[in-house]
């Protein structure tokens, strides 16, 4: 094969993509495009993507193209990181939240790969957690779009996973109503950058690259994917009363209110600090100690229980193919 000649791998899930249908559109657009034929590599349980993305890099691909859900995704970023390889996201999971805060199509297998062959590459931030478990080991880990320690993560491990292949997102509903009323706020000591160490009594603490979940929940609507910052939320509703000031505010405020000047100052004339369910901060980093170990997640799949967290931003980590001639929104808006 000519040097000259790009070529890719597909790093793909065959629980999620219908291989098939996937190798006989990527090789007939990697072949109209003038790229040699790509080099399939799949994912298995001990591997959800890591290893064999390392292997395509040994190779001298010049993209990555991820088939499969957020976990596929996160797995093959985080190999990818630093590097100058590009990943191409086919979104064929559950939540596909990377796609849809990159307003990437989410439903046309054809207009992603069209994407990953013919758009160009856009430079995002990546999270880095390192995590220490409650062996004292220390790992660390990449996240796209949010990391999650308490009942965010409780959830995630609820999720019944036929539900989840039934309904996608909406299974995850499905674990909150079981997890919420046993919930029982925890203390943590967490410190922003090298700001005071402060303490707080919540229900979960989020941490994000990008703020839209399922279902185009604009959850943290000034996280941007590029900023070189992370958008933190702490989570302390009293009660029930409390959850739905919280689904009010990411629902009515945040999706409709904040689109207009005047919704923006009915939110400052109207949000009272000593009744906040939900606080938000920003930083490049982040340190979380939690009074016991706690659940953690990073975009939707579980990492066990934690003794504590430093996660920060890895500005401009990855970068991501996306449409030719269209400026990419970053917060997805």
């Amino acid at each position: 094969m000519p040097s000259s000649v790009r070529r890719a791998a597909v790093v793909y899930n065959p629980v999620k993509a219908d291989v098939d249908r996937l190798r006989l559109s990527v090789n007939t657009a990697a072949a109209a495009a003038g790229w040699a034929e790509p080099l399939w590599l799949e994912t298995s349980v001990a591997d959800p993507g890591q290893r064999v993305t390392r292997q395509a890099l040994r190779q001298g691909v010049v993209m990555v193209i991820a088939a499969g859900g957020d976990g596929t995704v996160r797995a093959v970023a985080e190999a990818l990181r630093g590097s100058e390889v590009s990943v191409g996201i086919l979104p064929v999971g559950t939540g596909n939240l990377l796609a849809r805060n990159l307003q990437l199509p989410l439903n046309s297998l054809d207009d992603s790969i069209s994407i990953a062959f013919d758009g160009v590459d856009k430079a995002i931030d990546l999270g880095v957690a390192s995590v220490t478990y409650t062996d004292n080991s220390i790992n660390d880990h990449v996240f796209l779009v949010m990391a999650g320690l308490g009942l965010d993560a409780q959830m995630i491990v609820e999720t019944r996973p036929d539900l989840k292949k039934q309904v996608g997102w909406l299974a995850y509903v499905d674990a909150g109503m079981r997890a919420i009323p046993r919930a029982e706020p925890f203390r943590i000591r967490y410190s922003l950058g090298t700001r005071n160490e402060h303490q707080a009594l919540v229900s979960t603490i989020l941490i994000a690259n990008c703020g839209v979940l399922p279902g185009n929940i604009q959850f943290l609507p000034e996280a941007r994917i590029d900023d070189g910052v992370l958008d933190i939320a702490v989570l302390q509703p009293k009660g029930v009363l409390g959850w739905l000031k919280i689904w009010r505010r990411v629902t009515w405020q945040n999706g409709v209110l904040r689109r207009s000047a005047v919704g923006r100052r009915i939110i400052e004339l109207t949000e009272s600090d000593n009744e906040r369910a939900m606080t938000t901060l920003v930083g490049t980093d982040i340190r979380i100690v939690p009074d016991q170990p706690q659940q953690f997640e990073l975009d939707g799949d579980e990492f066990g229980l934690v003794k504590s967290v430093f996660l920060r931003a890895d500005a401009g980590a990855l970068l991501v193919r996306v449409p030719a001639g269209r400026a990419v929104p970053t917060d997805a808006s």
